[in-house]
């Protein structure tokens, strides 16, 4: 059982149920078919997006999902390396009936709540889905054991007799070599020692690699939420965003507008990278613009020198609105 499956099944409710949530069955009170075919059908799934067999996971998709493949094949086509040679398990599998959700007057499709309790306790994992068209659905998680594991989610909808993918989410179950739950650890040792910028960013990468799929909730993910924001430095408080940015002055007096700050793990170093996106107006010139990035990365790391030890590096996006993002990449050894 993996430890995302062990987290969930310690999960409590996360919000107040402010309607009455639609029917979640967990596989250990399902019906052997259902819990069968479910799983069966993930273990299709994934075993065609590990060959890259886009063509046959387009035909078990939902007609509407199948439609606009290019997405999804875009996805199929970046994961199936990360796959190669790795044993696929189905690791937990959850029935959502939604059979009784109603369209809106204009026919638009509701938002679905499904709090499945857990063991017959006040335990529960929460599915908390915009837009999901009435119907019978499941929730399955398939893990794969190899050097570099990843973890596949998909949601499925019963069609005509059948269980049709009606979404994919696939993600790490390792960052820089590490679990989620070792980058949990790490923060709040991070807490303790005052290093709040470093821990923030932490606990944003727990918590990327414990969710499987940003509609799932917990309680022991909302812990993790809870203490991220209890250990974040007032600058922090509310967030970073274009609208609230983090304002960092170089030494040089300029000031650097961050619009978001985020963890990467893309270049496969010993340590993950930091990633700042910063707002900037409009630069032609090339040069000029790499030594901006440059200047605000020196700045940045400069106003908190923890982040040194905690990340491999940096990346920065200079975004301008209407334009794509000038990104540059430096090793924390070479930001001054």
């Amino acid at each position: 059982m993996s430890k995302v499956t062990v987290l969930l099944l310690a999960a409590g409710l996360l919000m107040p149920r402010l309607v009455e949530a639609e029917v979640c069955t967990t596989q250990s009170q399902m019906k052997p078919a259902d819990r069968d075919g479910l799983a069966a059908a993930a273990m299709g799934l994934a075993t065609k997006v590990q060959a890259a067999d886009v063509a046959g996971l387009r035909g078990a998709t939902v007609a509407e999902l199948g439609k606009d493949f290019s997405g999804i094949e875009g996805v199929v086509g970046s994961t199936a390396p990360k796959l190669k040679g790795a044993v696929l398990t189905v690791d937990q599998v959850y029935l959502l009936d939604g059979s009784e959700l109603k369209r809106g007057a204009d026919g638009s499709a509701p938002d679905a709540q499904f709090f499945c309790n857990l063991n017959k306790s006040v335990a529960e994992v929460d599915f908390l889905i915009p837009q999901l068209p009435p119907g019978r659905y499941g929730f399955a998680i398939v893990e794969t054991k190899s050097a570099t594991p990843w973890r596949l989610s998909f949601l499925l909808r019963e069609d005509q007799g059948r269980w049709a993918m009606a979404g994919f989410y696939p993600r790490a179950s390792l960052a820089a070599g590490h679990d989620g739950l070792w980058y949990w650890t790490e923060a709040r040792q991070m807490v303790k020692r005052k290093e709040q910028w470093s821990a923030w960013l932490y606990y944003q990468q727990a918590e990327s690699l414990l969710r499987p799929a940003n509609f799932v909730q917990s309680s022991h993910l909302e812990k993790l939420k809870n203490e991220q924001s209890a250990g974040a430095p007032p600058a922090l408080s509310e967030g970073v965003s274009a609208e609230a940015p983090l304002v960092v002055k170089g030494a040089d007096g300029v000031e650097y507008h961050f619009t978001g700050l985020g963890v990467d793990d893309s270049l496969g170093k010993e340590k993950v990278f930091l990633v700042a996106h910063l707002k900037v107006e409009a630069t032609l010139d090339t040069a000029v613009a790499r030594k901006r990035n440059a200047d605000a990365m020196n700045a940045l790391v400069g106003a908190y020198p923890e982040l040194r030890k905690a990340f491999a590096g940096v990346w920065l996006f200079a975004e301008t609105a209407g334009q794509n993002p000038f990104v540059t990449e430096q090793a924390m050894n070479e930001v001054r």
